[in-house]
């Protein structure tokens, strides 16, 4: 822990309740360093972090934390948070198994009223807990916290104009990193420190004029076009006005004597809908991060001296580069291939494409409902759409994938990053659900690639498919290390292929990456003298009936093997195989998939440990279908035998 004599008296935010304003300033610069130093051995959401720490602590300060529900949305920016609310001495087991998550968590206390991970939720929310106050629940007031990303997407706006007719007690942050002001500290904090001398206000729309009519004329014309910028109508009021707030702002989200004037004011007069606008600096008092251009949004862990980080170098790649290289290549061809992201375009690979090909890419910001329906769009303008987000996020956008694209039958190429489990984000970001959503829709093909070769024929094959809509789903990190083809190869749909030819014992058939597990066990029994053939589906659909009628009819057991939910890929091959009687003769099948239980942080090995999907996993379902249930083998323990 760093040198932090105020943050040592801490031990909650009923603490902070008793501080000076000046110790809350100090306070905030003790939680920056601690945030900075926590973050450099774990690794991290930094800068976002960073840029709310003033935030939380006035926020703690002013409000009845527990009793008043504080929610954030997203969360990945609770660090200073989780400090400041009694998990200070476990912020080294930050994202890791065992640990404390990445974002807010209900289970993990009680000032995380509300857990989160993905974006714009946090005022439906807040306005749940606002209900349930006014309803007899023993809760206090509800603030959310929602940055200027995630309030661009529909669900806040949706949520802001239910709360505007609702018309109850409820504060919203906006946390603005895009713009930032610097008002004199002289005129601002004498309007501020006025406030709290006057009687009650006839509204805080005093306030909010107020804060404005105090700044110099250069930097109120400033604040002025930031209000605009972000809530539209100066003549009418701002859009949030319109919509039945009350709004205050823009103020210095790092001036803690603005914030806790203006919290307070707030809070003391506050009968309805409140919406404050604090602008911020993301990775604000850390250089480095202030100096990066993502801000160290998200590092490995680092030199706190020098800001260098210290990430593992691989000659792999991983196989969201292989995605963008291949999409790009594609691209360089095909003029009608467009790519579309939803506020992800490094993180889905899409920023490679972005490089070369500025006018065919397209960042719709975090809108995964209208990206999927404007590929649609653009799929029945004639143009290719790939249409890439994380399988988790694509969840947000499911009823315009049944309704806009597959009903209507268009070509919208789905790229699925983060498929299956992916480590330190932990179950929210986990890819479980794509294979068993997407593949029980008509017209949707779904591939899953087995290595980065095979992510790149799936990349031409989707280029090349028109006669509807299809995905393909990759997980996080990196690739196998398998040759790369220079350009990749259109597959036959529906078609999979063997990779190993055994004996009669057990057929492994395996969906996407899980096929180095399948081929890992296939070497450990057959040093044992069990015969395995192991095959690649490739599709999970349409399904290689042909394939898996060979597998059933040559192998007294099959076995499916997927790093997906329960209600996937072994699902449909049961289903298929008991419609087409391959389950009359009294064949042993046995399905492989993530358990019906949210799997919690941790690298992802020990994640597919936990959900029972190693390599050794599948040789005691082997063995134990079998017969030979007392034994269980340890696979390494057999590969060093051989």
């Amino acid at each position: 822990m760093t040198n932090s004599p105020i943050l040592d008296r801490v031990a909650g935010p009923r603490d902070m309740r008793g501080l000076t304003d000046p110790q809350l300033r100090t306070l905030a610069d003790e939680v920056r360093c601690e945030v900075v130093q926590a973050v450099s051995e774990t690794g991290g959401h930094l800068g976002s972090s960073l840029g709310v720490v003033e935030l939380t602590v006035a926020i703690h300060a002013v409000f009845d934390t527990p009793r008043d529900k504080l929610i954030w949305d997203v969360g990945h920016q609770c660090y200073p948070h989780k400090i400041l609310t009694g998990r200070r001495d476990r912020m080294n087991t930050l994202r890791q198994k065992g640990g404390l998550s990445g974002f807010t968590k209900r289970s993990e206390s009680e000032y995380d009223p509300f857990g989160a991970a993905h974006s714009s939720t946090s005022i439906s929310a807040a306005l749940g807990f606002a209900v349930g106050r006014d309803l007899g629940q023993a809760t206090g007031d509800a603030i959310a916290v929602i940055g200027d990303g995630s309030i661009s997407a529909g669900m806040a706006y949706e949520a802001m104009n239910n709360a505007g007719a609702e018309g109850r007690r409820l504060f919203v942050i906006l946390n603005d990193n895009e713009m930032s002001i610097a008002p004199p500290v002289g005129a601002m904090s004498g309007y501020l420190s006025s406030l709290s001398e006057r009687g009650p206000l006839a509204g805080l729309r005093a306030v909010a004029e107020g804060v404005e009519s105090a700044l110099p004329k250069p930097v109120r014309d400033g604040a002025r076009r930031a209000r605009e910028m972000v809530t539209g109508l100066e003549s009418r009021g701002t859009f949030f006005e319109e919509l039945g707030f009350d709004y205050i702002g823009p103020i210095d989200g790092h001036d803690m004597d603005q914030l806790l004037q203006v919290l307070r004011a707030a809070r003391s007069r506050a009968t309805g809908p409140v919406l404050i606008h604090a602008c911020t600096v993301k990775g604000k008092g850390y250089a480095p991060a202030e100096g990066s251009a993502d801000k160290y949004h998200g590092v490995a862990k680092f030199d706190v001296a020098s800001g260098v980080q210290k990430k593992t170098k691989s000659n792999v790649p991983s196989y969201t580069s292989v995605f963008g290289e291949a999409l790009t290549d594609e691209a360089s061809r095909d003029v009608a291939i467009v790519g579309v992201t939803a506020a992800m375009p490094s993180g889905t690979g899409i920023n490679i494409l972005q490089d070369r090909f500025p006018a065919r890419v397209f960042d719709v910001g975090i809108a995964e409902q209208h990206a999927v329906t404007f590929a649609a769009g653009m799929a029945a303008s004639g143009l290719k759409p790939f249409c890439a987000i994380y399988s988790s996020f694509l969840q947000r956008g499911y009823d315009q994938i049944v309704h806009d694209v597959a009903l209507q039958n268009l070509p919208v190429r789905f790229a699925l990053d983060r498929a299956g489990l992916v480590g330190a984000d932990g179950p929210t970001h986990a890819g479980a659900f794509d294979v068993g959503f997407l593949a029980s829709l008509p017209n949707m093909v779904v591939m899953a690639a087995a290595d980065e070769a095979e992510l790149t024929h799936m990349v031409a094959t989707a280029a090349a498919h028109d006669s509807g809509p299809i995905a393909f789903r990759y997980p996080r990190g990196n690739g196998t290390g398998v040759e790369r083809p220079e350009r990749g190869q259109v597959l036959e749909i529906g078609k999979g292929r063997m990779i190993r030819e055994g004996g009669s014992d057990v057929a492994l058939l395996a969906l996407g990456t899980s096929l180095q597990d399948c081929e890992a066990a296939a070497d450990a029994l057959e040093a044992d003298g069990i015969s395995v053939s192991v095959a690649d589906a490739r599709f999970a659909k349409p399904l290689d009936m042909r394939l898996i009628g060979e597998l059933a009819g040559t192998h007294r057991t099959l076995i499916t093997v997927e790093q997906g939910a329960m209600g996937g890929f072994g699902a449909m091959v049961l289903q298929a195989m008991a419609g087409a009687g391959m389950l009359d003769k009294g064949l042993q099948v046995r399905t492989m998939h993530l358990p019906d239980r949210y799997i919690d942080q941790a690298s992802p090995d020990e994640m597919y440990a936990d959900a029972g999907l190693t390599a050794d996993d599948i040789v005691n379902k082997v063995l134990e279908t079998l017969g030979h249930k007392t034994d269980v083998v340890d696979l390494a323990s057999v590969l060093r035998k051989t």
